[in-house]
């Protein structure tokens, strides 16, 4: 039975098989839900939360990750309406929304009220992906972090998220941060140029299927940006993570980021979605 009249209720394992006739439908773009999915099968204790599904006749029309990050997929007009009404009644349980721009939009202006307010809106960021080898020659200092340089790693990753996101990742409730950068390290996700002890360039996967993955937290020194290492290093990057993770490689940008933008054009990835994130 719908838990709503508006059509929606959480997901159940057994409900995998038609949410991944909803993820295959984009799943480059889609590739975040689809990794969260076949990691936690859906069981809300290693999600951290619930997967919605929105229903017409029986049938799940679209879905709804409600966790850490409050992320739409195929959400239809119908969809918004009924999953922004389940997230009114609930309370906000995400730190922010992100998706595809028209269906994360429309679900902050529903709960921008009950929500709000945000600390950051990006309404128009670039989604962005390769699919075949770089245009530029890759860094050849790139490899995988070791576990063992871990401490070393760690700084420049507060250092990227301070910047990206406008404050620290060690603030009270947020002690699981250097437990993921290291879940990352441990899983060969984490790539870097380290010369002398310091990081030069980094950058991770964040999420992978077997059809793509998504990259995160590309950094590059402060007194070497705008010498080129940006460029070489995400070719290189998108080298090795289409050879050892997935053959797709993905991310998405501020669309104010014009070095960033620049950076990713040069490298070969092209846009072929929007995103919008929302950030309480």
């Amino acid at each position: 039975m719908l838990s709503t009249a508006a059509g929606v209720r959480v997901l159940r394992e057994d409900d995998l098989p038609a949410l991944q006739v909803l993820i295959d439908r984009d799943p480059i773009v889609n590739l975040f839900v689809d990794h969260r999915a076949a990691s936690t099968r859906l069981a809300p204790r290693w999600l951290g939360g619930e997967m919605w599904g929105y229903f017409e006749d029986d049938a799940l029309i679209s879905a709804c990750h409600v966790a850490a990050n409050m992320v739409p997929v195929a959400a239809t007009e119908g969809a918004v309406a009924a999953f922004a009404e389940r997230a009114r009644l609930t309370g906000r349980l995400s730190s922010s929304i992100v998706g595809p721009r028209v269906a994360a939009v429309g679900l902050w202006e529903r709960l921008e009220e009950p929500w709000g307010p945000a600390r950051s809106l990006r309404l128009n960021q670039p989604f962005l992906q390769i699919a075949d080898a770089p245009l530029v020659a890759p860094d050849p200092r790139l490899r995988a972090v070791l576990m063992d340089e871990v401490d070393i790693l760690y700084p420049a990753s507060v250092a990227m998220f301070e910047e990206e996101v406008g404050e620290s990742p060690e603030l009270p409730g947020r002690n699981s941060y250097r437990a993921r950068v290291t879940q990352l390290v441990a899983r060969g996700w984490a790539y870097a140029i380290i010369e002398d002890g310091e990081v030069l360039f980094k950058a991770e996967v964040g999420s992978a299927s077997t059809k793509g993955c998504q990259i995160q937290g590309v950094y590059v020194a402060p007194h070497l940006r705008g010498s080129g290492l940006g460029t070489a290093g995400m070719a290189a990057v998108v080298e090795r993570a289409r050879r050892e993770v997935a053959p797709v490689v993905s991310l998405y940008v501020n669309d104010y980021n014009h070095a960033a933008r620049t950076v990713y054009e040069r490298v070969g990835f092209v846009q072929t979605e929007t995103f919008a994130s929302v950030l309480f």
